[in-house]
C-alpha cells in the first residue's frame, strides 16, 4: 500500500490529548508534548476543574466540549481537527500522564518509515510496560485484546491503548462512532476492514500504588462497556453469522421441544405446559433473531452501496 503524505516540507506532527478534569497533570503532558509536535490540540470534554486553561497557556489549540461526551467523541473531535490541519501524523497519548511524550519519536518512526498506517505503543511488548500495571488491569487488556483479534486480523498485543500515531492515508480512511472507551476497539475493527498496516512497538505506562494516578473510571466498568461495544460492533458488521446462526439454534430448539410434546401428547394425550411455552419461546426468539439478522445486513449492504456512490462521485 503506497504510503500518502500532505503536501508539507517536513513531517506535520498533530498531538492530540483527550482531556477531562485533568487540571493535575495536563500542564507536564503538554510542554512533554510540544518538544516532539507540530502542534498540540487537547480536546477538554466537559471538565469541571482548569483543564481548558491551563492548556490554552501553554499554547496548545483547546477544542472545548460543554458536556461530557466520552473518550471517542473527545477522540473523534481531535480527529476531525488534525484532519482538517492535514497532518501527516497524528499521534494521542492520555492527558493523566501514564504515557510518556518523549516515547512519541519511536511511536512514529514506523509512519515515518514507511512500514505502517497505524502504530499502537503497546505495553505488553518488552517488559517495561507491564512492571507497575496491577494483575487484574493486564487481565481485563488482555481478555479485551483477545476479543478483539478474534473479530479481526490485527494480531496486536494491546488493544486499548490510548497511545497511538495515525498516517495521513489512516486518518482520511477512518471513520468511528462509537463515544465511550469502545472507540479504540472502534478503530481496530475499522482499520482491519481498510486493510491498514498496524505495527506496534514498546511502551511505558505509569501507575501510582497500583493504579492510574487520576483515572476517572472504574475498571470492571470500562471493561464491560468495551466488551458491549465490541459484541455490538461485530454483531452490526456480521450480523447473519453472530444472529443468524443463534436465531437458527433457537428455531431448531423450538421445533424439538414442540416434536417433543406431540410425542407426549400422542402417548398421554395431554399437553405439558412448560414444553409447549418452551417451544413457542424459543421459535418466536429465533424469528425475531432472524428478521433482526436480515434487517441489520440489509442496512449495512445499502450503507456500503451508498458509501462506493459517494467515492466514485468524487
Amino acid at each position: 500500500m503506497e504510503i500518502k503524505t500532505a503536501p508539507h516540507t517536513k513531517p506535520f506532527i498533530v498531538v492530540g490529548i483527550p482531556a477531562f478534569n485533568e487540571e493535575q497533570t495536563i500542564a507536564r503532558v503538554i510542554l512533554e508534548a510540544k518538544q516532539f509536535a507540530s502542534q498540540v490540540i487537547v480536546c477538554d470534554d466537559g471538565s469541571t476543574d482548569y483543564t481548558a486553561e491551563i492548556a490554552a497557556g501553554l499554547g496548545a489549540e483547546v477544542i472545548c466540549h460543554e458536556k461530557n461526551g466520552g473518550y471517542g467523541a473527545s477522540i473523534r473531535s481531535l480527529f476531525m481537527r488534525a484532519h482538517e490541519l492535514r497532518a501527516d501524523i497524528f499521534v494521542t497519548l492520555d492527558a493523566d500522564g501514564q504515557h510518556a511524550p518523549n516515547e512519541i519519536p519511536y511511536v512514529i518512526k514506523p509512519i515515518l518509515d514507511g512500514a505502517a498506517d497505524i502504530v499502537i505503543g503497546s505495553r505488553f511488548v518488552g517488559e517495561r510496560g507491564t512492571a507497575e500495571m496491577p494483575l487484574y488491569r493486564q487481565i481485563g487488556a488482555k481478555l479485551i485484546t483477545k476479543m478483539v483479534n478474534g473479530s479481526a486480523k490485527n494480531g496486536v498485543t494491546d488493544a486499548q491503548s490510548g497511545f497511538r500515531a495515525y498516517s495521513y492515508q489512516a486518518l482520511n480512511l477512518l471513520n468511528f462512532s462509537e463515544n465511550g472507551m469502545g472507540a479504540s476497539v472502534e478503530i481496530l475493527l475499522k482499520a482491519s476492514k481498510s486493510d491498514l498496516r498496524i505495527v506496534e512497538v514498546p511502551s511505558t505506562c505509569k501507575y501510582k500504588n497500583g493504579d492510574v494516578s487520576t483515572s476517572t473510571e472504574h475498571p470492571l466498568t470500562h471493561g464491560i462497556g468495551v466488551i458491549w461495544s465490541l459484541v455490538r460492533l461485530v454483531v452490526e458488521e456480521r450480523p447473519l453469522l453472530m444472529l443468524g446462526i443463534p436465531s437458527l439454534l433457537c428455531l431448531l430448539a423450538g421445533v424439538g421441544f414442540g416434536l417433543w410434546m406431540l410425542q407426549i401428547y400422542a402417548t398421554v394425550h395431554s399437553i405439558e405446559t412448560n414444553i409447549a411455552l418452551a417451544s413457542v419461546s424459543f421459535i418466536l426468539i429465533g424469528f425475531f433473531l432472524l428478521s433482526t439478522a436480515i434487517t441489520l445486513y440489509a442496512i449495512l449492504r445499502m450503507s456500503e452501496r451508498f458509501s462506493m456512490q459517494r467515492g466514485n462521485a468524487y
